[in-house]
This record gives C-alpha cells, sequence and structure tokens, in this order.
C-alpha cells in the first residue's frame, strides 16, 4: 500500500476506515448477491428469448418512448453505455429488424433509434419470461418486509449517490431522476 504524499494510505490525512468483519461480510455478500443474480436473469434471458440484457434494456426504453423513438446520445445516457457501445448494439437490433434509425427532424446531425412492429413484437414476446425471471430469482425469495426494506435502503443510496452523480456533471442524472420518479410511483 502506497500513501498519496500526505503521509497517509488514503490520501485524506487520516488512516483508512478499514471494514469490519460484519460490514466486510454484508459488502461482499451484497456484490456476489448482484452478480449471480444478473447472471441469473441473463441467462433466463439469452435462454428464452436470445436476447442480451442489453439488447432487452434497449427494447424497453424505445417501447416507452413517445412514437417508440429516441435519440441515439439520449438513448445512450439511459442505457449507461457509451455512444460507441450504443450504436454497435443498435446496429445489431437493425440487422434482426427490430430496431432502425432516422435522421433527427429537428437536428440533422442527431440520430433517432425507432422500435420497428417487428421489435415490438420481439419484446412482447420476451417480456412475460423476463418478468417471471425476475419474480422467481428476486421478488419470490424476499418476504414483504425484506422488500420494504431493501425499498428504504434503496432510496438512502439513491438520496447519496444521485446527488454525487449531478456534481460530477454525469449526463445520466436526468435520466437516473426520472427512472426514480417512476420507481416511487
Amino acid at each position: 500500500m502506497t500513501g498519496d504524499g500526505d503521509g497517509s494510505p488514503n490520501g485524506h490525512g487520516s488512516p483508512p476506515r478499514w471494514l469490519d468483519p460484519d460490514e466486510r461480510r454484508i459488502w461482499l455478500g451484497w456484490v456476489f448477491t448482484s452478480r449471480l443474480l444478473w447472471e441469473e436473469i441473463e441467462r433466463d434471458l439469452q435462454r428464452d428469448s436470445g436476447f442480451s440484457f442489453g439488447h432487452y434494456e434497449i427494447l424497453v426504453m424505445l417501447s416507452e418512448a413517445p412514437n417508440r423513438s429516441r435519440r441515439m446520445s439520449e438513448l445512450a445516457d439511459a442505457t449507461q453505455s457509451s455512444r460507441s457501445r450504443l450504436s454497435h448494439a443498435v446496429a445489431r437490433l437493425e440487422e434482426l429488424g427490430w430496431v432502425r434509425r432516422e435522421t433527427c427532424s429537428t437536428d440533422r446531425r442527431g440520430q433517432l433509434a425507432v422500435l420497428t412492429d417487428d421489435g415490438y413484437a420481439a419484446l412482447r414476446e420476451a417480456a412475460p419470461g423476463h418478468v417471471e425471471s425476475v419474480r422467481k430469482h428476486f421478488f419470490d425469495q424476499l418476504s414483504p418486509e425484506q422488500l420494504d426494506a431493501l425499498a428504504d435502503i434503496q432510496s438512502t443510496m439513491l438520496d447519496y449517490l444521485l446527488p454525487l452523480a449531478n456534481a460530477r456533471g454525469d449526463v445520466r442524472t436526468k435520466v437516473l431522476e426520472e427512472a426514480r420518479a417512476q420507481l416511487e410511483r
């Protein structure tokens, strides 16, 4: 371990606040559980519909947008993807006939991703299996009291994390705030 020049390992002038055994157990448990949960949900989605979660997420966001279309830059922000990564994903969805690109009428430099009727049909076919997977691997494993506690923890963490993202100029903050508002409905 090396210091940052002020004589302390963490650069804050004080010794690091190491996790105690219970905190370490809780933290690592959360990290491992989150990873395993996403692996199960992704595996089910792939097996049942051939979708990656990233492609599914893009189709859902387009299906919920006015005219089933969004600017590519906004879609990249909403999916927490780089512009390049989103462009690659949309190209794959275009090959499948599920999305098409259009030039933005208000800004000729911008492009829209538009969900096609075939894409909407593929999403409608995949959604029930995906929701069942989420229910099976997440909701069915927790009691109503545990879900209430998790909702409280989620709210506390969002209260802390969203202002940090906003302060560093994260362009996703608006999208994240909109998502949070939907969660609280």
